[in-house]
């Protein structure tokens, strides 16, 4: 239906209510059935009543801390029914805001972000939020990359141009499927794109790929990049600032630098599934040094995160207009696979604040799988396709972070064991005995979770 007539029999239906007292039922609607020892629900005795306890006596919670009115219950009236809204509202005195989705299919947040979007609202930010027009059966599947380079003249890129079929050939048949099939894929682009800049003085690895390589990010299936890392800077601010417009005109969703503070601490959105999904990025690399730029209010950078109280803020905001936050910080010491006390205490910090998960990376090397409260912390992703110079790598450990949100809206993890070899990144078989290596060193040092042998992670 056009926008314009949908909005039209909106202000018609909360018209009609306003005048009568109850609104007509546009369609019946069988409610769902809910699990037990829900909240003993509140009697509702009309349409009437039911908008009168939404308006009145909802908590902040149960409305998603959104300034809903009439015209918001229109729209939810008029696309889902009398009886729906009415289900709705006989829970609306509990911090029960998944009543929402359970009936509906979609979250308050995501209701209101379609509201916003209908009515067109202008205090709603919609320039980071992305709705992904994809079937969902079952959960929503979001998979995470550690350290991925398309940077000129180093051993990974020499050898992807010199395959038949590219960046196809750099990765097993299986890995590709797994990325291009995940509902979101988030890869950490660890390098610039310019052809124009200077390497920063003094700095031992300087990464900067041609801007035409961006398309590289959709053929294995990206749907966003963090670039809160220490390597988007390396050519300077002329470098950084192409980084930025290359993405942009790829239509590629950056997160965790900007042209100023308030760009690089934005969330980004993602809308599916009837839930909404807010990404974060920051980085707490460099610790004593200062190559890369930390945005502030007049200058381009980076967000950075060695002291979180401004990031902290952020993930907030995120939490108060999403369903999940992702955190992907970039943090660390180099080569060290046993993460450190500074990543706990900042990872505590984001769990407070309202992470729902963490990605890690930054180390090159894989670091342990944790958990704070019931928070999933992945400390550190490590290189995933990634060379320093133009001598190819050895082999090394990798992997995918895998979260996935489950139809009764809960958060699970997993872990995807996968190898680099040669320039190639392969996925694993349970039977490898690299695979049970990866998951027995990843036991080893983990205290608070463990990865079963199919990778599932569940809290000790």
């Amino acid at each position: 239906m056009k926008k314009c007539n949908y909005l039209c029999l909106v202000i018609l239906y909360v018209s009609v209510f306003l005048l009568n007292g109850c609104g007509k039922k546009i369609t019946e609607v069988d409610t769902v059935h809910l699990e037990e020892n829900q909240p003993q629900k509140i009697e509702i005795v009309d349409l009437s009543d039911a908008w009168d306890t939404i308006l009145n006596n909802s908590t902040n919670e149960f409305i998603g801390g959104h300034p809903v009115d009439e015209s918001f219950l229109g729209m939810v009236t008029a696309d889902y029914g009398e009886e729906v809204i009415e289900e709705i509202a006989s829970y609306a005195n509990f911090d029960t805001p998944d009543i929402w989705y359970q009936l509906t299919g979609k979250s308050i947040h995501v209701l209101w972000y379609e509201y916003c979007d209908l009515t067109g609202l202008q205090q709603y930010n919609f320039d980071k939020t992305y709705v992904l027009d994809k079937q969902i059966d079952g959960d929503i599947v979001l998979d995470f990359t550690g350290d991925v380079s398309f940077a000129n003249g180093i051993a990974t890129t020499n050898y992807m141009d010199h395959q038949m079929n590219g960046i196809y050939d750099c990765f097993s048949q299986d890995l590709l499927d797994e990325m291009q099939s995940a509902d979101i894929l988030m890869i950490n682009n660890e390098f610039c794109y310019s052809d124009r800049g200077t390497a920063l003085a003094g700095k031992a690895y300087t990464f900067r790929a041609n801007p035409n390589r961006v398309s590289l990010l959709s053929d294995l299936g990206a749907d966003i990049v963090s670039v809160a890392n220490n390597h988007v800077y390396d050519y300077d601010e002329i470098g950084f600032l192409d980084t930025l417009d290359t993405l942009a005109k790829a239509n590629m969703p950056y997160v965790g630098a900007g042209v100023n503070l308030e760009e690089a601490r934005k969330p980004v959105y993602f809308i599916i599934g009837g839930r909404k999904i807010a990404i974060v990025a920051a980085t707490q690399i460099e610790r004593t040094l200062n190559y890369t730029k930390e945005a502030t209010g007049v200058s381009p950078g980076v967000m950075k995160c060695l002291h979180p109280e401004a990031f902290c803020e952020t993930i907030k905001e995120a939490k108060a207009n999403a369903d999940y936050v992702i955190v992907f910080p970039h943090w660390g010491t180099e080569g060290n696979a046993y993460h450190g006390g500074d990543q706990v205490a900042l990872a505590r910090v984001f769990v407070e604040a309202g992470a729902d998960a963490i990605i890690g990376g930054h180390t090159h090397c894989l670091q342990s799988v944790e958990y704070i409260d019931n928070v999933p912390v992945f400390y550190s992703l490590g290189n995933y396709w990634f060379a320093t110079t133009g001598n190819m790598p050895s082999t090394y450990d990798t992997g995918l972070a895998q979260i996935r949100i489950t139809p009764e809206g809960n958060i699970e993890s997993k872990f995807i064991p996968c190898q680099f070899n040669a320039g190639v990144t392969s996925m694993l078989n349970s039977e490898d005995i690299a695979y049970s290596n990866i998951i027995d060193s990843l036991n080893k040092m983990s205290i608070s979770a463990v990865i079963d042998g199919a990778g599932n992670i569940n809290k000790k």
